[in-house]
């Protein structure tokens, strides 16, 4: 039994993480076997899930199996997405499937299965406040029901929340973001008209099965975005080496301001769309228009087009848009609804008593170091996934993740347990 399951939770824990996501879990992995380390994961989820409205049919990672939990870190570890296949039965199978893209509710499985393996995980408890003993220089962790937990040092693993756009919020009828769509589909098929607002592989993975089911339902279907296409995900080789700790060398080096303005025009590098997906929309519209005989599909596809303006009435919205090349403005007249808006980070709540102890850039935003901490001392706490603005595309990448942990826990050990790479890419990204 390892140090993390000794410890009892009135016990001064090396680190407490709160929220269990991917990242945090494999923190959780990676520091089971660190007997020097004590710490525990808190979570206010009954039980690991991730992205659960989204299991579409054949929907799978954008990343490849070794961005799993441990292997980029650890390769030897027992929570590989291998050793999972394993004990699962599949190895051979997934061999042969020579597809090394893992289904989404599969690598979900894999997490639960990860889970399952762990002494350091509360399951089913809510942080409510943070506040921080100077006498014993410790963080006091609050959680509903009056338990608290103590440690030198917090990692912050709470994920990112459903965007909805301003003129949505507070709307009546049954729209809902995309996060709930598998959970919803079956209301949403009864629907007149659909219209999916957003771009990116959530919104091209809906409107791709609801076009497939547009014959057996009938409905009219509306796919509008505020880009000016629908881009593909960039998957070349030199741009991957941009998830790499040379370029959070040499982005985190960068003005402030630089790194903002890089932030929007590097979403097509981690929020695109397959190639492979994009090329099965444009097939299947044009096998639907051959099959309607040169009558059309009852579907529409529109670029450049914000959402200004959204109203409910008589069981449906109308959506005011504004073409933003042409300068004008238009609507649409839709029943169902689907936000495919993206999701976007806010700070916890419970972070409020020490709020004193937390950097900030000139933006109001974590000023996250390049060790990933965001506390004044430069080591007490730990942030993950919320820092596209200091640290570009790695931040939210998956086979980044083994990468941020082995430096976090290299911060919290004083010492290096597993090796971190420094120099990976061929390319200078830096004169």
């Amino acid at each position: 039994m390892t140090a993390l399951a000794e410890a009892a939770p009135e016990t001064t824990y090396d680190f407490v993480g709160i929220g269990l996501g991917p990242f945090n879990l494999g923190l959780a992995c990676l520091t089971e076997p660190i007997h020097e380390l004590t710490g525990v994961f808190l979570e206010s989820k009954p039980d690991f899930a991730w992205h659960a409205g989204m299991f579409l049919d054949g929907a799978h990672l954008q990343t490849p199996f070794m961005s799993d939990l441990v292997t980029l870190a650890d390769p030897t570890s027992p929570y590989s997405f291998l050793n999972y296949l394993k004990e699962k039965g599949r190895l051979y199978s997934f061999y042969i499937r020579e597809n090394f893209y893992p289904l989404r509710i599969e690598y979900d499985d894999y997490c639960r299965w990860a889970a399952g393996r762990l002494s350091s995980i509360r399951f089913g408890t809510t942080v409510t406040e943070v506040t921080y003993d100077e006498r014993d220089a410790v963080y006091t962790v609050a959680t509903e029901g009056g338990g608290t937990y103590r440690a030198r040092h917090l990692v912050l693993g709470t994920g990112t929340v459903p965007f909805v756009p301003e003129p949505c919020r507070g709307l009546d009828g049954d729209l809902f973001h995309n996060a709930q769509y598998t959970h919803r589909k079956t209301e949403l098929l009864k629907k007149e008209s659909i219209t999916v607002v957003g771009s990116g592989q959530s919104a091209a993975e809906i409107y791709y099965e609801l076009l497939s089911e547009i014959d057996v339902h009938g409905y009219r279907l509306n796919w509008v975005t505020r880009s000016p296409r629908f881009f593909p995900l960039e998957y070349t080789k030199l741009t991957l080496e941009m998830t790499s700790p040379d370029y959070i060398d040499y982005f985190r080096a960068l003005p402030e301001d630089t790194r903002y303005r890089l932030e929007k025009q590097q979403k097509s590098l981690f929020k695109g769309i397959n190639a492979e997906l994009i090329d099965a929309i444009f097939d299947l519209l044009y096998q639907k228009n051959v099959e309607s005989g040169g009558r059309g599909v009852p579907t529409r596809l529109l670029t450049n087009s914000t959402l200004t303006a959204a109203r409910y009435e008589d069981g449906g919205y109308t959506l005011g848009f504004h073409q933003d090349e042409q300068d004008k403005d238009f609507e649409i007249r839709t029943e169902g609804l689907v936000l495919a808006t993206g999701y976007h980070y806010e700070p916890p709540a419970f972070l409020d008593p020490v709020r004193d102890r937390i950097r900030f850039d000139g933006h109001g935003r974590f000023d996250v170091a390049r060790n990933y901490a965001i506390d004044v001392t430069g080591r007490g706490i730990f942030l993950q996934n919320a820092g596209v603005h200091t640290h570009s595309i790695t931040s939210p990448d998956l086979g980044m993740g083994p990468y941020r942990n082995a430096s976090i826990i290299r911060e919290l050990l004083g010492t290096e347990y597993y090796p971190v790479e420094k120099t990976v890419a061929f390319q200078e990204f830096a004169v």
